[in-house]
């Protein structure tokens, strides 16, 4: 065992709080290997009935981490997923290999799932059949605990005086095989989750915030997957400067035609067409295939195909009738832009000023982002439209219906309730 491995196996060195109890604090030691070594990949259904055997006989949560090939491969699916358990050690299972890992999910049923940012990996595990019941989210955590980087490598630095190395952060872990690098990078990332989840429960209960983390934790553990976005060929980069109707269909069009082929190749849309070229077609609106190569992103390293191909796309947006063009925008499923409400409603903007102020300041007294203590929109929303005759239980019951949670509600309504009653 290294010294490394020695210093991160002794809790005792560790300090919770974001900062050791010295008035200066100590260089990070680098956390070089895992304490039992980098774990063989688990790639077989054998190998992986040993894996499901030895956690669910393992004690305590269970770190959960998971690797994507975002920017290389079409989608948000898992390349790897790195699991750790008292008494089960560290795994790496390839779900290339074991595409179906419902067995493992059904073995940590009933136990608590640790996972930074879990919002981020949740999807992808539910792919490949795993779910948790319950959950403890280090990063959330960091936020409501107020501190300013919240980073798994920042928290585990700030939280535990540990350093990891983060150089493969962004590789393509599509990659087979996977190299030994990149899977000690990925088994440290799971390495002191636990311990990082046990030093920030510590730090939420010193600052009365435990039951808080834990009603957020609650709600990401029960939420429902999100549902398909809504045409999601307005969010290419650039569209702001689309003005037409029918530059906004060939935008659609492009957009539609390069994420068919994107799936079809298994690669990320960026790598078959870029939005700026897209967002380029749109405005020149080229006659043929000549006038498009000539524009950026598509220049005379495309081959003649597929400029055919895009160039059909924009030959269908241009040959669409006017009556099934996009519109120029979605419908505004809430409040219009603050900006506009002075001019609209001089009332809901005095009101949404007030609120926001009492919000901020709270949010800062309490040591937590704006946003976590609730979010902007449920703002809006009651300050545009409050409840007839506000009482601060109407109040409570308009933000419980924007999905705030107990906790929120008992902070913020009172502030809110002021903000909606104040003198015009």
């Amino acid at each position: 065992m290294t010294d490394a491995q020695e210093t991160a196996a002794d809790t005792s060195l560790r300090t919770t709080g974001g900062a050791p109890p010295d008035d200066v604090a100590p260089a990070p030691i680098p956390l070089l290997e895992p304490r039992e070594g980098i774990p063989p990949v688990v790639a077989s259904d054998d190998a992986l009935a040993g894996v499901i055997a030895a956690f669910a006989a393992g004690s305590g949560p269970v770190a959960v981490d998971a690797e994507r090939a975002s920017g290389y491969r079409y989608g948000q699916r898992a390349y790897l997923v790195q699991l750790r358990r008292d008494g089960a050690g560290s795994a790496l299972v390839d779900p290339v290999g074991c595409p179906d890992l419902s067995g493992l999910g059904e073995a940590l049923r009933g136990t608590e799932w640790i996972l930074h940012a879990a919002t981020q990996d949740l999807p992808c595990l539910r792919e490949i059949g795993m779910t948790p019941t319950g959950l403890f989210d280090t990063e959330l955590a960091g936020r409501l605990a107020g501190f300013p980087r919240v980073g798994l490598g920042a928290m585990v630095e700030n939280v535990l005086g540990y350093s990891l190395e983060k150089g493969h952060s962004a590789v393509d872990w599509s990659t087979r095989p996977l190299p030994e690098p990149w899977l000690r990078y990925a088994a440290l990332d799971v390495e002191l989750l636990i311990d990082l989840r046990n030093a920030l429960e510590d730090e939420l209960d010193r600052q009365g915030k435990l039951e808080w983390a834990q009603e957020e934790f609650s709600a990401i553990a029960s939420a429902p997957p999100a549902p398909p976005r809504q045409d999601p060929w307005r969010r290419t980069s650039g569209m702001h400067k689309v003005r037409r109707r029918r530059q906004m269909a060939v935008v659609r069009e492009l957009w539609t035609a390069r994420d068919q082929i994107a799936r079809r190749r298994d690669v990320s849309p960026g790598k078959v067409l870029g939005d700026a070229a897209i967002i380029e077609a749109a405005l020149s609106l080229p006659a043929n295939t000549q006038a498009l190569t000539a524009l950026t992103g598509f220049g005379p390293r495309m081959g003649r195909r597929q400029l055919e191909q895009w160039q059909a796309a924009v030959d269908r947006a241009k040959a669409l009738p006017d009556t099934e063009l996009p519109q120029p925008g979605q419908a505004l499923a809430g409040p219009p832009p603050p900006r506009a409400w002075a001019d609209k409603d001089p009332a809901a903007a005095a009101r949404l000023s007030a609120a926001r102020a009492a919000v901020s300041a709270l949010a800062e007294r309490l040591h937590l982002p704006q946003e976590n203590l609730i979010t902007p929109d449920t703002v809006r929303r009651v300050c545009w439209e409050p409840p007839k005759n506000p009482t601060p239980e109407t109040v409570e019951s308009a933000l419980a219906g924007y999905g705030a949670r107990h906790w929120q509600i008992e902070q913020v309504a009172p502030l809110l309730y002021r903000a909606l009653t104040q003198p015009s």
